[in-house]
């Protein structure tokens, strides 16, 4: 193959720029004219000799503008058929010569001797970068008569110390920049003004940005279109703007309540549609497990709840998809946008949605909540809705006047209860859902879901049979081995948090001894996981020994009631054999000061009630009143028994006989 042949293989002028060449004058149209008819019969593949006869262009003039549409542009493309126009420079001006001083107004022809003296000095160069890193000059823009302009605040301390470099230098008067009238305070200005505007994002935070927004999303990376319902759905968290409190009542029968800290509301929305598929109440700052457990609601079929509030009761209309239709129970959907929250990013999250769900998940750019409108503005309607219409408000900004006129003065009488807001915040969106939209014709969400899935027959992927009853799956595993101890008689278990759990057929797997498990946990509940043999077969159910096995309680409850009783261990080990209720019964005591302390009260009390009860003998007997409705108790010893547990095992044995003396002297 010739080499002529080879050049023409290895230029693609599809790709190039273009010129608008009708708005240049005359004189620069027609040679721009001129030269790209000559590079596209060459690369069409036209003998260079009919070029030059029909052209009256050179060769070696035809190959440069070639090479020169091919360099590379700043903007990362190649100059393409730009190179071609008439003037256009497509490199730096290079110095040779040094400046030289002419006569008493100073030096003359100074083009690029800046740049020459960087090239010259490189550890100039590197002490640029670095202040323009360290921000020790910024940018500015103002509007001067009626244009955009942008100058440099901080230039003169800047051209100081620059100066102070280059006599560090060994520069002398005769050198640039000190022969010069100005000592190149102009080419630094116009030099630091390219290292700031070389990326938008150093232009940006020199001039005081904390973040950047509204780049452009690449073709191809962004979810499609939905057209039909469970294509794409939206996942965010919202901190309600109410203040709560916790309602506890004490042995005689008197309530006691304590302000706690606000609460995050997420929430699954199909877009199409616009109905929201299961929503999450986390405290404090949620994290993977909340995401998880918002993902399990939303997949599971919606069970209707029973209000105690007086007027709050499901209208016709109103529900969730899974509820209103039986057969959207474990349907999944294919792609989900969420934002850039560690919780969401987390690799337990990802795995659920990608691998357990099979669905895409679409992070988008950081601080761009426009990439998620819907559930956006399903927040501001809960916000106007909701928030902004019960006592204790916050509002919007700290001067907003509804936050003045909301206040309850510090009664708490006035604040919401935790268990009024999940009933509020139950009944509002499944009101959202049976209300007409304005983005679906003023059908309802649950209408047009209805239509998509009975009308048009559109459909749907569920969940496998086997994943249904295994959604503890969505929790990555965890590796524990197996340990026993042989002398002393103790049957094969795993340490799990802090605590041993064991099975029947663990217990008696002998074989299992120094092996590792891959547990599967549900974080709501750690009285029993799941475990599995590191091929794949399942081992069974595991319990948790001891109280742990009897009351219910999450992840984050264990954690601090560890947290707290590694201070004070052996004391809980002598006195409180159930650390749960001693947890419970700190907490209460700390409520009145802190609204921490209050927040984890209301926690561990809305386990306690909601988790169903297990009646496992394992202590003894204890009473815990468990409060419904518009309250909600804490295990304390004592009460009138609303509910039984007990916590220590009746044996019919015969106790030992103590092997110290009575003290009697006979």
């Amino acid at each position: 193959m010739s080499r002529r042949k080879l050049e023409l293989q290895s230029i693609d002028v599809s790709d190039w720029p273009t010129v608008a060449f009708t708005e240049l004058d005359d004189v620069s149209r027609a040679t721009f004219e001129t030269r790209q008819q000559a590079v596209l019969r060459y690369t069409a593949g036209e003998p260079v000799k009919a070029i030059e006869r029909s052209t009256g262009i050179n060769r070696r003039q035809l190959y440069r503008w070639l090479e020169r549409a091919q360099t590379p542009h700043p903007d990362g493309r190649p100059f393409g058929f730009r190179a071609l126009i008439r003037y256009l420079r497509i490199a730096d001006y290079e110095r040779v010569r040094d400046v030289q001083v002419r006569g008493e107004h100073g030096s003359r022809g100074t083009a690029g001797a800046l740049t020459q003296l960087f090239e010259r000095y490189p550890e100039l160069t590197g002490w640029l970068l670095l202040q323009v890193k360290q921000r020790r000059v910024l940018l500015e823009q103002r509007h001067t008569d009626g244009q955009l302009r942008t100058r440099l605040r901080g230039l003169q301390s800047m051209h100081d110390e620059f100066l102070r470099r280059c006599r560090s230098l060994g520069l002398t008067a005769a050198d640039y920049p000190f022969n010069t009238a100005d000592h190149a305070v102009r080419s630094l200005s116009r030099r630091l003004k390219a290292e700031l505007l070389r990326t938008f994002g150093t232009a940006a935070r020199s001039a005081g940005a904390s973040h950047l927004k509204g780049l452009p999303r690449l073709d191809g990376a962004d979810a499609p279109a939905a057209v039909r319902p469970y294509q794409v759905v939206e996942f965010d968290g919202h901190r309600l703007d109410i203040r709560l409190k916790v309602v506890v009542r004490d042995p005689l029968g008197f309530a006691h309540e304590f302000e706690i800290e606000r609460v995050w509301l997420l929430v699954i929305i199909d877009v199409c549609t616009r109905a929201v598929l299961g929503y999450h109440i986390a405290f404090r700052e949620y994290s993977r497990y909340d995401v998880v457990k918002t993902i399990e609601n939303a997949l599971e079929p919606h069970r209707a709840r029973l209000f105690t509030i007086a007027g709050l009761e499901y209208g016709p209309q109103d529900g969730f998809p899974s509820g209103r239709l039986p057969e959207l129970g474990y349907v999944t959907w294919e792609w989900i946008k969420l934002d850039n929250a560690k919780a969401n990013l987390a690799r337990e999250t990802l795995n659920s949605l990608c691998e357990f769900v099979g669905c895409v998940a679409d992070a988008g750019p950081k601080y761009s909540p426009d990439e998620r409108p819907y559930i956006e503005r399903f927040f501001g309607t809960i916000a106007s809705r909701l928030s902004s219409r019960l006592p204790g408000y916050t509002g919007a900004h700290p001067r907003d006047l509804r936050r003045a006129l909301a206040d309850p003065k510090g009664n708490l009488r006035l604040y919401v209860s935790l268990d009024e807001l999940s009933e509020l915040v139950e009944y509002s969106i499944s009101r959202y859902n049976g209300t007409p939209h304005a983005g679906l014709n003023n059908a309802t969400p649950l209408e047009a879901m209805e239509y998509f899935v009975r009308g048009k027959q559109t459909l749907v992927r569920w969940l496998a049979h086997a994943r249904r009853q295994t959604l503890c799956l969505m929790q990555s595993a965890r590796r524990c081995r197996v340990r026993a101890y042989l002398s002393q008689g103790v049957r094969p278990h795993i340490n799990l948090h802090g605590v041993r759990y064991t099975s029947r057929l663990l217990a008696a797997g002998t074989h299992l001894i120094g092996e590792y498990l891959l547990v599967y946990m549900n974080a709501d509940d750690l009285r029993s996981v799941r475990a599995f043999v590191t091929n794949g077969e399942e081992l069974g159910v595991l319990e948790a020994q001891g109280a742990w096995g009897v009351v219910p309680h999450n992840l984050k409850l264990r954690q601090e009631i560890l947290k707290q009783s590694g201070k004070r261990r052996r004391h809980i080990a002598a006195i409180d054999p159930n650390p749960i209720e001693a947890y419970v019964q700190q907490k209460l005591t700390q409520a009145r000061k802190t609204r921490k302390a209050a927040t984890d009260l209301a926690n561990v009390t809305r386990i306690l009630t909601s988790a169903p009860t297990v009646r496992t003998p394992v202590g003894p007997k204890r009473r815990v009143e468990v409060e419904t409705a518009t309250t909600i108790a804490a295990p304390i010893p004592g009460t009138q028994p609303a509910t039984d547990i007990d916590f220590a095992p009746r044996l019919s044995v015969r106790p030992r006989k103590l092997s110290i003396g009575t003290g009697q002297v006979f």
